[in-house]
Formats: structure tokens, sequence, C-alpha cells
């Protein structure tokens, strides 16, 4: 059977503590594969945002929840901005209310896209702070890490650098990853305990 692949498992990890009616965030949008999972896990009740600084990356999601009935998802807002920028955009009413944060970090997965625009550190561990910030007890944030490609692996050694800081008694975080190679994807869990 063999183990889950990161992105399944950080989709378990996900559902896990997602509830119908949460607020989650995409910070990578992507192709919207994460913005639709989070969407199908609260329900229409709920609220997503997702965050990407490519157009491209927002009309691929717009494409893929198109493929959905309507009434079966929740609010979905898509913001053409950084993922550092994410607490400025997200309602201050639901500011320690959000239920998952999903980071997909790396490039655009598409065809035609262009592979040399990619999350960089800096914007990364901003807004990773403000994930943080802006979960409840008990929500999740997953980072998938690609430290294969070219900037990839600064990017994964200091997300997990600044993952190995946080205060246990705020926040708890796991590490998912095949031994063997050392350039394959792996992920960062951390889950919010109380106020830092």
């Amino acid at each position: 059977m063999g183990f889950l692949s990161v992105l399944s498992f950080a989709h378990k990890l996900v559902a896990e503590r997602l509830r119908q009616g949460d607020i989650a965030l995409d910070a990578t949008a992507g192709t919207g594969a994460d913005t639709l999972y989070l969407a199908k896990c609260i329900g229409s009740r709920g609220k997503v945002y997702a965050f990407d600084i490519q157009e491209q990356a927002l009309q691929l999601t717009r494409e893929r929840l198109a493929k959905e009935p309507p009434d079966s998802l929740p609010a979905i807002s898509l913001h053409q901005q950084s993922h550092a920028l994410m607490k400025s955009c997200v309602s201050d009413r639901d500011h320690g209310q959000v239920g998952a944060v999903m980071f997909n970090l790396g490039y655009l997965p598409a065809d035609s896209s262009d592979k040399r625009i990619m999350t960089e550190t800096a914007s990364t561990l901003t807004a990773l702070e403000a994930a943080i910030e802006l979960l409840r007890p008990g929500g999740i944030i997953t980072v998938v890490l690609y430290p294969g490609h070219k900037g990839g692996d600064a990017e994964a050694a200091a997300v997990q650098a600044w993952a190995e800081r946080l205060p246990q008694h705020a926040v708890q975080t796991i590490l998912y990853r095949g031994l063997q190679r050392a350039d394959a994807p792996y992920l960062i869990a951390l889950e919010r305990k109380k106020p830092l």
C-alpha cells in the first residue's frame, strides 16, 4: 500500500481538524487543488481565502472551482497578493478563527507557467508568522516544501529552522519526510495550542 504522499498527508491532517462552517486559507493557490479541498472540507457555510501573486494561478483556480456545483461551495475570495499580506486581506473578525492554512511552496505547476517565479523565503516566513496569528487554538498549518529545485532547498531549510524555534507551549510541530532522498518534497505541520 505504501505511505501517503506529502500532499495526501497534508490533506489528511487538515480534514481531521476542519469542521463544517470553518474559515480556511490557501496561502499559495497554484492550480486551485488545495483551495477546492479546503472548500469541500468546510462546506457551503464556511469561507476560504486563497492567495497567489500570479493571475494565471488564480485563473486556474477559478476554472477548477467552476467545475463544482456552486451551491456546494463556501464563500471563496481569491487575492492576487503575496501570501505575506494575508493578514491584511483577512477580515478582522476572522483573526484567531481560522481552522487551517495550507502552503504548497515552490512554483506554479502548470505547463505554461514561468518556473522562475516561485515563493521566496522572506515572504514565506512573514506569511507563516501571520498564519499562526490567524489560527484558532487547535487550528493547523501545513507546509509542503520542495528542496529539489533551485532556491527550494534554502527556503525549506529556513522554514524548518523557523518551525524548530517555535515555543512548544504554544505550537506543536511535526515533520513528515522520506529519508532516502534528500531532494524529495516533505511536509511540516504546525498545530496552534494557545496564544504565543
